[in-house]
């Protein structure tokens, strides 16, 4: 039997990429002096066969899925109830979160007053920053007038030191802030010596996230690490960082602004695509118990190219404004600019309003923004785009009173979307006298439908039903001789 032998490989420790030989300069990310190299056990072979080890006992024993226990530890609640919806119902012991966001967004504030919040309940939080000193985080206490009382600090990104303090503290709830400047020393985690790398590299970030979560799991604490973005919007560090945790969220808002949007994209023990809505104030972050109305707080109705779509966002509803520019083009190739939709949606509805309703956009430069700074990725958005981009071509304004929803299909026709009473109720609530909806569409839990063959009656829940794209300009933008509303009577169904 042969012997066996150390094989060598190479990994750089900016990106994790495993070259097949050394490299001076990494061929991936083209960082200079970054792969290291590693020493593994290469397979064993018999005379030319494949070893195979001998059958050993397992130390643990298999348990039927049936027969698990399902005496979950209950979840720790944060105090803020727009956080709370976003995971689910709050904190789940041993589970590790992920906040990211741009610098200066407030995901350090956000978790400095969950700390304090979460330390209000009786419960020990640690909270361990690399990027501030303890004098640092509370200077920011005062300012948001936090007394932290529970709250122990730490000033360090050793995971080591952070792994001693939650074995003596015992904590709740740990807070990392940031994943990005937490290290390992030589010979923790499975670094051999001289594995260890400089802060912020691929591989300092996957293991002092792994050598973390394994502390968490291990102590029953809910670990929540902080991380930066990319300019392009990505979680910096490697991807396979979002696939250790159990929860990621993701922290948005115009630059300069004072809308915050916290928004769910993983959640092991919850619903995803789930939103938080703050604003960040003197005090910190406020909860905004009823964002439909702080995103229509500065809506012009009459003013053309704007028009008013409910949307769904995991379980709530919101209603938002479009707003919509078109211009002459000088250009041969006219522009097409979107903010906060995203643009494959904007060329499909631009090109089903140039082939299908014969309208000159082909032509013009298209500008469509999301008022508040919300990205809206729902189809159902899709009428109210092409309700704003036509208003605003033939500087007639749609309809004050009518919201609408649905999603628009390359033949012209407007598919349903789920929920319609209850994005009918929704309009109601905000003083709409009506909200469009594809025809055909049903709701599963009361069994409500839209269209010519619904019940009588429905007309007093707001749900005006419409079959295609232009029977839904026709009745949202009158012609200047018609009454809003009742364009060519079309607005109950088809003609």
């Amino acid at each position: 039997m042969k012997r066996a032998a150390l094989k060598t490989t190479y990994v750089c420790r900016n990106c994790g990429h495993t070259p097949s030989k050394w490299e001076g300069r990494c061929s991936r990310c083209g960082t200079w002096n970054s792969v290291d190299e590693h020493a593994a056990a290469a397979a064993v072979h018999t005379a030319g066969r494949r070893f195979t080890s001998p059958v050993i006992a397992p130390e643990l024993e298999s348990v039927e899925l049936s027969e698990v226990p399902g005496d979950d530890a209950p979840r720790i609640a944060t105090g803020i109830g727009e956080l709370d919806r976003v995971l689910g119902g709050g904190m789940v012991p041993g589970s590790t979160a992920l906040i990211a966001g741009d610098p200066g967004i407030g995901k350090s504030t956000l978790l400095l007053q969950t700390a304090a919040a979460i330390a209000r309940q009786g419960r020990t939080v640690l909270y361990a920053s690399g990027e501030e000193s303890a004098g640092q985080i509370k200077l920011r206490a005062g300012r948001l007038g936090l007394e932290g009382k529970g709250v122990h600090l730490i000033g360090t990104g050793d995971c080591s030191e952070i792994a001693a303090h939650m074995g003596s503290k015992h904590p709740a709830v740990v807070i990392v802030d940031s994943i990005q400047t937490a290290y390992l020393t030589d010979g923790v985690a499975g670094l051999g010596a001289g594995g260890a790398s400089s802060r912020g590299t691929v591989t300092q970030i996957r293991e002092s996230a792994a050598y973390l979560s394994e502390q968490a799991r291990m102590s029953g604490a809910a670990l929540v690490l902080t991380g930066h973005v990319t300019k392009d919007g990505a979680i910096a560090g490697p991807k396979v960082l979002e696939h250790m945790v159990d929860a990621v969220l993701q922290m948005e808002g115009e630059p300069g602004g004072v809308l915050r949007l916290l928004r769910g994209v993983k959640n092991r023990f919850g619903p995803t695509d789930e939103i938080g809505v703050f604003e960040m104030r003197g005090d910190g972050l406020a909860e905004v118990a009823d964002p439909s109305q702080l995103f229509l707080a500065h809506r012009q109705a009459s003013t053309p190219g704007s028009a008013v779509a409910t949307i769904l966002e995991g379980t709530r509803l919101i209603t938002v404004e479009i707003q919509a520019l078109v211009t002459p083009s000088a250009l041969p190739s006219p522009r097409r600019v979107s903010n906060g939709i995203e643009m494959s949606r904007l060329l499909l509805i631009s090109a089903v309003l140039t082939k299908r309703l014969r309208l000159p956009v082909a032509t013009s430069d298209i500008v469509v923004n999301v008022a508040g700074g919300l990205r809206v990725r729902e189809p159902a958005a899709d009428l109210a785009v092409a309700l704003a981009i036509v208003s605003s071509l033939t500087d007639r304004p749609v309809d004050p009173g009518m919201a609408a929803a649905g999603e628009v299909g390359l033949g012209g026709e407007l598919r349903p979307v789920p929920q319609p009473s209850r994005r009918a109720s929704e309009a109601r609530r905000l003083g709409f006298n009506g909200c469009l909806l594809p025809e055909g569409g049903r709701d599963a839990e009361d069994g409500i439908a839209t269209g010519r063959d619904a019940p009588s009656g429905r007309g007093t829940k707001g749900m005006i039903a419409v079959a295609t794209l232009s029977e839904a300009v026709r009745a949202a933008i009158p012609e200047p001789d018609d009454k809003p509303g009742h364009s060519k009577g079309l607005s109950h169904g088809r003609q």
